[in-house]
């Protein structure tokens, strides 16, 4: 949507600013455990999963000490359960938290005491998620001449194509996202992210400056929670709000 910033392009910026403080480690550390319990292995060349964290991981410029710690740590024993929450924020956006934890009870409350005190409110499962879906999303840099590199990636597979100020989010079938990756770079495209993601099928626009205010607050205060790994958002931004 011209003119326009989705959740997803917002969340990109705080996470450049989360690693550059080294923040976002510990989230990565969690996500590498989890992904390596799912049954896929410590070898990524046979979990994409565990190689889609190790990307990001290594663009975030994780040390590799802490990466093959997080990789021996997943062999320990310590389970760890994820979790989907939930919610409306202000603005009434849709919201989905993805937690891991080694305890339900606890995060769940933390989690329920964050909406309310962002404003939001928690709600049961299927209140939001169905108007969510499951997507591979591919960030690729853009070039001088964006609509004959959009003509290019659809003949290349895409599924759908949004154009946002640091370049395109490109959207694939979650189980094809590395051979598009893949098929991408082949054809002289650069690709600077690719992770699993929900992408809603409906927007949510707050054009109030104070409602948008309050609704990034809102999804920061919920990143920010330890046990949080991801937070899912139909949330919609006109640019000059930004």
């Amino acid at each position: 949507m011209s003119g326009h910033s989705h959740y997803s392009t917002i969340k990109r910026a705080k996470e450049a600013n989360d690693a550059q403080r080294g923040k976002i480690f510990s989230k990565f550390a969690r996500e590498i455990g989890i992904v390596v319990r799912e049954g896929g292995g410590v070898d990524p060349a046979f979990n994409y999963k565990l190689r889609m964290v190790l990307d990001k991981a290594r663009t975030a410029n994780m040390p590799k000490d802490n990466i093959e710690r997080a990789i021996s740590k997943s062999a320990s024993g310590i389970s760890l359960e994820k979790i989907l929450y939930e919610g409306f924020g202000p603005g009434n956006i849709s919201v989905i938290v993805e937690a891991a934890t080694d305890n339900k009870n606890r995060t769940s409350q933390e989690v329920k005491n964050l909406f309310e005190r962002g404003g939001g409110r928690m709600a049961g499962p299927g209140a939001v998620s169905f108007n969510f879906e499951n997507k591979g999303l591919l960030v690729v840099q853009k070039d001088d001449v964006p609509d004959e590199q959009m003509l290019k990636m659809i003949d290349l597979g895409v599924e759908d194509i949004d154009e946002t100020s640091d370049g395109f989010e490109v959207y694939t079938q979650p189980d094809k996202l590395y051979e598009i990756k893949g098929q991408l770079e082949k054809a002289g495209f650069t690709v600077t992210l690719a992770e699993l993601y929900m992408k809603p099928k409906m927007f949510q626009t707050v054009t109030d400056s104070n409602d948008a205010k309050k609704a990034i607050a809102f999804i920061d205060l919920l990143n920010d929670h330890d046990d949080v790994q991801n937070v899912f958002s139909n949330l919609d931004v006109p640019d000059n709000l930004l």
